[in-house]
């Protein structure tokens, strides 16, 4: 298996980079690296992890992150099953702090710019009317090259710097405890419980592929991502059991039986503790949601 910082960002003869994806699946890995991140869904469903976040996606996510925040956009199964009927597909930007000069983004009038990438160190999901202005940009940067190409980033970052239209997506104080060879172990757990959430976890199982009793395991989980290991499969199963009730396709009780929970009163209680109402609350809330944002349809 390749390793999950094994990824080719540094373009040796760019000061950035840029990329549109169009793969089956997004990249499976579970990864962090030195480099600012802007990255948007068009096309594609799965569950992403950001920093302690996890949250169901779907095209128009767009999202910015600091260096070393680890993050995974991880496609929903049925894009790994070989359907050539489905795929991915996303616009990624990466560039360092530097990546204009050592000094560049400690001019005064950087100010705005610095705090923007002080507030990523968290994540920061965009929203709004600067959604679909950054996605614009975007579309205009991808075939722009040299100086043009430089000069419509810094427009797009100082967008950005002066608008508030945007969620911060981990906790407050949130920082990476992990070190770079432990990557390889989390991505494993990762892998495990994203193919098995929806059935059944075996915690003696998933603690041993990351090498260590389950007492041991239990405790390494929690310093490492702010939460206990049955709390990450309750949040990855509430956010399976969102993109279910959304569709609108599934009763309440078959969508807690298709998100991994054994009773209705277990996934009752543990979805309203997550999301602060029930699953037919949300359900009901989606729905009048997406009625008030497309009157045109």
């Amino acid at each position: 298996m390749k390793s999950p910082l094994n990824k080719s960002i540094e373009s040796p003869n760019h000061s950035f980079t840029m990329k549109e994806l169009k793969e089956p699946y997004f990249d499976p890995n579970w990864h962090f690296h030195p480099h600012y991140q802007l990255f948007v869904v068009l096309e594609g469903t799965g569950t992403r992890f950001i920093g302690d976040n996890i949250k169901h996606f779907e095209a128009g996510d767009m999202v910015f992150v600091g260096p070393d925040l680890p993050h995974l956009w991880r496609s929903d199964e049925i894009y790994f099953q070989g359907n050539p009927e489905l795929k991915t597909h996303g616009i990624v930007v990466y560039f360092t702090e530097d990546f204009l000069g050592k000094d560049f983004f400690e001019k005064y009038e950087m100010t705005k710019l610095k705090h923007f990438f002080l507030n990523a160190s968290r994540g920061l999901e965009i929203s709004g009317e600067l959604h679909d202005k950054i996605l614009t940009f975007m579309k205009e940067l991808l075939p722009l090259q040299g100086f043009e190409g430089i000069l419509k980033l810094l427009e797009m970052l100082n967008l950005l710097a002066n608008s508030n239209e945007y969620d911060f997506i981990s906790s407050v104080g949130y920082t990476n405890p992990f070190k770079t060879s432990e990557t390889e172990r989390m991505h494993k757990v990762h892998e495990y419980v994203l193919n098995n959430y929806r059935t059944s976890i075996n915690l003696t199982e998933v603690a041993s592929l990351a090498g260590m009793a389950t007492a041991a395991f239990c405790r390494y989980f929690k310093a490492r991502t702010n939460k206990t290991f049955s709390d990450f499969v309750s949040e990855l199963r509430v956010g399976y059991a969102c993109k279910l009730l959304m569709e609108d396709k599934l009763s309440v009780t078959q969508v807690c039986y298709e998100s991994g929970f054994n009773t209705l009163s277990n996934f009752n209680k543990q979805f309203k503790d997550l999301k602060g109402q029930t699953p037919s609350q949300f359900r009901l809330a989606f729905g009048d949601t997406t009625f008030k944002k497309s009157p045109q349809s």
